[in-house]
């Protein structure tokens, strides 16, 4: 999915003179450090769009005669470094004119708040002035205030309960007739739900003032945690997951022996989980260790988000029903090989359950071994291959856990901004 980044042009790009209008290629000087980046932005998969409202352009206070030679030497400077922009939208309206496009309005982007495809989640609107946060809010997408004091620099809307409201929440209030205005919406940082402030974002804790670096390094470094809830008639379930953090995991499944395998994929992954699961197990522990797998699943793949940068592969190289072995001593310790391959392409394939010695290890049934890692890897579209050789059935399981561990560890860690696939997408 496309990840936008819809930018402000006088006092974002270029510094706005002291009568706002650039008539003169004089007044064209780019905001401090804009273009490395807006390098380092479009490596991370980011497309641009500028958004700029130029009052009265074409007429007598603002001819397009005086405007245009500035204006072209912007976008050709940018070009030139290899930064373009998908389009450029520009509002020539006064606010006298009351016109359905001048930023805040949304009339220049109805276009892409049509288009369902892009990624909303992972898209923002930088400007700087209110008005540019209000228009991401309308939007239904976060907001970054250049040259903001770092407490009040990152936005976006919640209604008056203080709960962030979706992209669809704000379009049913926009069909409902309700006016989409600073007014009806709490704007505040972002807080932990949302998981940018100052104490977990690595790119505000040492600067006072939003500025293009700031930005470049917050994006392009996204942290990669998620939190999924999966409600049936006979689970609760709620996994939150942390892939760069390790060591501040917590499990609450009802079954001890499962709470302990979870530990392992969480340590030796070198991840954060956070487990909570409230099952019939009145009935037995089917559902809820098959669910626990389907939300762990959802909760990776979410947490990865566009996957650029990770390594993919874990262990050895496995392709759909094809499973490529490499041979080594620290590949076969313990008689265990785990295969995966975040590919997308969910393709589980195991060879363990006629060795396993025991039905059940503590209250976890091992036929539920196979089937905790056939549903995970169905929901993160996972390609896993598993195999373990005869043994003490607690350590053939355990053996199993830790090295998926081990193979997601290798999987998900990352090197650089490439997607790893020559399709263009996992």
């Amino acid at each position: 999915m496309k990840k936008y980044l819809f930018i402000d042009r006088d006092g974002t790009l270029i510094k706005e003179p002291h009568d706002y209008q650039v008539d003169d290629l004089s007044k064209v000087v780019f905001e401090k450090n804009v273009i490395p980046a807006l390098l380092k932005l479009k490596e991370a998969g980011y497309t641009f769009v500028m958004v700029s409202n130029q009052d009265g352009l074409g007429t007598e206070s603002f001819p397009l005669e005086t405007f245009t030679p500035s204006h072209e030497l912007v976008l050709n400077t940018l070009s030139s470094q290899g930064i373009d922009f998908e389009q450029v939208l520009i509002c020539p309206h006064k606010p006298e004119d009351k016109c359905s496009c001048r930023k805040p309005n949304i009339g220049m982007v109805l276009p892409y708040l049509a288009d369902t495809s892009w990624d909303r989640e992972n898209s923002y609107f930088i400007g700087d002035r209110d008005t540019d946060v209000q228009m991401g809010l309308n939007m239904g997408i976060k907001s970054l205030k250049l040259n903001a004091p770092k407490e009040k620099c990152v936005f976006c809307a919640k209604d008056n309960s203080n709960k962030p409201l979706t992209y669809d929440e704000l379009k049913k209030l926009g069909e409902s007739g309700s006016a989409l205005t600073l007014d009806s919406f709490v704007v505040t940082t972002l807080n932990s739900n949302n998981l940018v402030n100052e104490d977990n974002c690595p790119a505000l804790n040492d600067s006072m003032i939003l500025d293009w670096d700031s930005i470049a390094r917050m994006l392009c470094q996204r942290q990669r945690v998620a939190t999924v809830e999966r409600n049936t008639k006979e689970t609760q379930i709620k996994v939150s997951v942390n892939l760069d953090k390790s060591g501040c995991s917590h499990f609450d499944t009802g079954m001890g022996f499962f709470d302990h395998m979870l530990d392992q994929i969480a340590t030796h992954a070198g991840i954060s989980l956070d487990v909570r699961v409230k099952g019939d197990l009145f009935v037995d522990e089917h559902h809820s260790i098959e669910d626990t797998g389907i939300a762990l699943g959802e909760a990776l793949v979410k947490a990865l988000g566009d996957k650029r940068g990770i390594k993919r592969f874990g262990f050895v190289l496995p392709m759909d029903e094809v499973y490529a072995k490499i041979f080594s001593e620290s590949l076969d310790d313990d008689g265990v090989t785990v295969a995966l391959d975040i590919s997308g392409r969910p393709y589980f394939k195991y060879d363990f359950e006629k060795a396993l010695t025991k039905d059940s290890v503590g209250t976890m049934p091992t036929q539920m071994v196979s089937h905790f890692f056939g549903s995970l890897s169905t929901a993160m579209g996972l390609t896993l291959h598993m195999y373990v050789s005869d043994g003490n059935c607690h350590h053939q399981v355990e053996a199993l856990f830790k090295a998926f561990g081990r193979a997601l560890r290798i999987a998900l860690s990352r090197s650089g901004n490439d997607l790893p696939s020559s399709k263009g997408k996992l």
